[in-house]
């Protein structure tokens, strides 16, 4: 009888827990991306991170979510593949960006050397050589 008289406190409990489960279950992938994406973001260095994990996860959740039109699993699974999807073409963008802007400085670096260099006679752009 004592059970039955909690019911309307462990039903709430219950569901409760489910979802707060189902939340860690969808969200608990994308955790770790939080800081290298944010670390990435300030140092403007894109190093350490490989972009090969983005590529095997990016085609993991996508066959999941392809599977799902086949045999439907919980949703709480299908919503964790969206949401790594989404997770996954952020930091694969954010590592494009960087990448890029860090090519293009060292071109520039590289040029600005090329042209004001310490080690002999250059070619100026007006093509007459000069030393350093």
């Amino acid at each position: 009888m004592e059970a039955e008289g909690l019911d309307w406190l462990l039903v709430p409990l219950h569901q409760l827990v489910s979802w707060g489960a189902a939340g860690a279950m969808v969200f608990g992938g994308v955790v770790p991306y939080i800081p290298q994406y944010r670390d990435i973001r300030r140092t403007q260095n894109a190093e350490g991170f490989s972009t090969y994990v983005c590529l095997v996860l990016l085609v993991a959740n996508i066959l999941r979510i392809l599977f799902w039109f086949g045999r439907h699993f919980e949703s709480p699974l299908l919503w964790q593949s969206i949401v790594m999807i989404l997770t996954m073409l952020l930091m694969l963008k954010l590592c494009t960006e960087v990448r890029v802007t860090n090519e293009l400085n060292v071109k520039r670096r590289f040029f600005a050397a090329s042209r004001w260099c310490s080690c002999g006679p250059v070619v100026t752009p007006s093509r007459r050589p000069t030393s350093c």
